[in-house]
């Protein structure tokens, strides 16, 4: 069969365009033995993206040019070659094709059920983002009750499963994001204590003026909106590094690591988190968690839907113009075997 798929035409320079992306036609085989024939529902579009865009001088793990774009999918089962899934099935992968169908390896593919919540939400609050935001947080971040949360980009699908899993764990918590209609979801919808807009207001000011310092900082973005945090850290802080989004289309790599006797004042500890760092076991209880406190009325979530798989570049690049409250979807194809 015949199927369309985004490709990588070129690496861009500074800022993605249209530009950078091809849309093509290819053929499908059958799958084999352990292999799973799927067509598209949703697809994800995220910054971490960008990186992978690079070459390989400046980023470890580059999308070749030519090459399909990759993303996280949610899909409906067409042809099944695997014992555990069959015609129907609404599946979730990592790292599968912008494509409107793919046939891949039926172990890269975990079941969604749609009786939980709606199935996209496998692609934000029950999906990647999730996950990284829950354990980000309580893992890396390590967070008291009462302690100060700080998170960037805060109106975003991590920045937001940030917020309000501090938020439940009885922290005061403070976001930052970059429009009026972003910082009033976070405190009026949310349950964020308050929230700062980057672009109309100064970050470091308001910081002093509604905390007394920030015990934990959940960096979604870096760049100036990072230093303003800097200066208001605790002694024993926890800052936790998941995205540098202010600078993921820098033609030059920025002078830094800014600040660091900020460190040896507050004895602080600054790390990384990636979500393929958690196994199986991890994912499964972020999202027993996650999907309680959804049901339970104490975690909300927003989905920005693009509609059409012709839109998916328009939808990616709109990441950089802040277009979005919540999680970042493409809508390809409504099922035409799931059920939901």
């Amino acid at each position: 069969m015949e199927t369309r798929q985004w490709v990588l035409d070129s690496r861009p320079t500074g800022e993605p365009t249209a530009d950078n992306f091809r849309l093509e036609t290819t053929e499908l085989g059958d799958p084999d033995r352990g292999e799973v024939l799927i067509r598209t529902l949703y697809q994800s579009v995220d910054p971490y993206m960008r990186g992978r865009m690079r070459d390989a001088e400046s980023y470890a793990d580059p999308w070749q040019v030519g090459d399909p774009m990759r993303a996280g999918v949610v899909a409906e089962v067409v042809e099944s070659r695997h014992p555990e899934f069959e015609q129907g099935d609404v599946v979730q992968g990592e790292s599968l094709y912008w494509a409107e169908h793919a046939v891949v390896d039926g172990d890269d593919l975990r079941g969604v059920n749609p009786d939980l919540a709606p199935v996209s939400t496998a692609l934000g609050v029950l999906g990647m983002p999730g996950v990284t935001g829950y354990w980000g947080l309580l893992d890396v971040g390590n967070p008291s009750p009462g302690d100060t949360v700080v998170v960037s980009a805060a109106a975003g699908a991590v920045g937001s499963v940030v917020g309000q899993v501090a938020r439940i764990g009885g922290c005061e918590v403070v976001g930052i994001a970059g429009a009026d209609e972003k910082t009033a979801w976070l405190t009026e919808e949310l349950g964020f204590d308050a929230a700062i807009n980057y672009k109309t207001e100064d970050v470091a000011a308001r910081l002093g003026e509604l905390t007394d310092g920030i015990d934990v900082y959940y960096d979604n973005v870096g760049g100036p909106v990072t230093d303003a945090v800097w200066d208001h850290l605790n002694v024993r802080c926890r800052v936790v590094v998941c995205g540098q989004i202010a600078q993921y289309n820098a033609t030059e790599v920025p002078t830094g690591p800014r600040k660091l006797a900020k460190l040896i004042e507050t004895r602080g500890r600054v790390e990384g988190v990636l979500v393929r760092d958690y196994g199986p076991e991890q994912w499964g209880e972020a999202l027993r968690q996650l999907g309680a406190w959804i049901h339970e009325g104490k975690l909300d979530y927003r989905e920005n839907v693009v509609d059409g798989f012709e839109n998916a570049p328009d939808a990616f690049l709109g990441l950089f113009e802040g277009v979005n409250v919540g999680k970042q979807l493409v809508k390809v194809a409504d099922p035409e075997y799931a059920a939901l």
